[in-house]
């Protein structure tokens, strides 16, 4: 009798959050307010961390910045200054290590105050086969790309529990999703950043019944200096992304307390037919779509290269 009961419930439950979700396709979520909202975002000294910052700096939230790069994070907190950030903090953090990240959070919970909406957006990426991958350069990407995750939440999370009130940011990858060759490291690590976002999303939600939020991004690659060189076959169906736009996608997801966000709308239709196509079929439809040799022309820019770029940008 428990087991009628039970699938009853839930084939109610499923048509009522199934019309809901449609629903909110049609008519967009109603989107919160962000002002005096305390939001961390590491790796915020270039790329979309910095332009995140510049979309919650405009939208009135205290702005608390990370990076291991203190010049570009000493820009970018001048910048959102000058976007109307009237309080923005600068901190130099590797977030690779654990004894770091507790001891600047430590600084920022006595300086600014309890984080409340937190985006792990720190990455590396090596872009080499899996052989010519340094062993140094593997755990670092794990390192930054998915166990300061970790760290970051222990530091934060209890706070936002305590106050029934947050936000978990996950930026993972389509790498994170679809393996990609040639990024046999990093993709493993977004992988792991997904899986532990979800499960942390589920824990929350499902055992604490907390009402404290998540929103986990999985974008294709990103024209920046961090995948410089990367290309793409089919640019209408798979293509390389501005930041700006990802950046807005980004924070609309936020504003709206969305927990799933692809980028581009393709991806839905990928990790889909990933489940029910077979390996060689999934593998004719990488090669057709360039996947196979979309890291090809990869080279990279370092941090300082990377800041110099912006740099020559802005002055053009």
């Amino acid at each position: 009798m428990n087991a009628v009961a039970d699938t009853a419930v839930f084939f109610g439950k499923f048509l009522y959050y199934f019309l809901e979700s449609v629903i909110f396709k049609i008519i967009p979520k109603r989107k919160k307010d962000v002002t005096g909202e305390i939001v961390l975002i590491t790796g915020a000294g270039s790329g979309l961390g910095r332009l995140l910052a510049m979309h919650f700096a405009s939208h009135g939230a205290i702005l608390v910045l990370w990076d291991i790069n203190q010049e570009g994070n000493m820009e970018t907190c001048r910048l959102a200054k000058e976007k109307g950030g009237v309080k923005v903090f600068a901190y130099k953090c590797d977030c690779s290590n654990r004894k770091e990240v507790y001891r600047v959070a430590d600084q920022v919970r006595e300086e600014v105050g309890d984080v409340t909406i937190l985006i792990n957006n720190a990455g590396v990426v090596t872009g080499k086969s899996f052989l010519d991958i340094p062993d140094h350069m593997v755990e670092k990407s794990f390192l930054v790309n998915a166990i300061s995750h970790f760290w970051t939440c222990k530091a934060f999370l209890p706070a936002m529990i305590k106050a029934d009130h947050g936000h978990l940011v996950c930026i993972s990858s389509i790498a994170g999703l679809v393996g990609i060759n040639g990024l046999s490291d990093y993709s493993s690590s977004k992988f792991a950043a997904f899986g532990f976002a979800e499960s942390l999303f589920l824990e929350l939600t499902m055992l604490r019944k907390s009402k404290v939020k998540s929103t986990i991004v999985c974008p294709y690659f990103i024209q920046t200096g961090m995948f410089e060189g990367c290309a793409t076959k089919y640019p209408l169906l798979l293509p390389l992304l501005e930041q700006e736009y990802v950046a807005q996608k980004i924070f609309n997801a936020i504003l709206e307390e969305q927990v799933y966000l692809l980028i581009p709308k393709f991806a839905y239709f990928a990790l889909i037919l990933k489940q029910m196509i077979s390996p060689k079929m999934m593998i004719a439809l990488g090669e057709y779509l360039g996947v196979d040799s979309c890291m090809t022309s990869f080279r990279g820019r370092t941090k300082a290269e990377e800041l110099q770029a912006e740099t020559e940008r802005k002055q053009e």
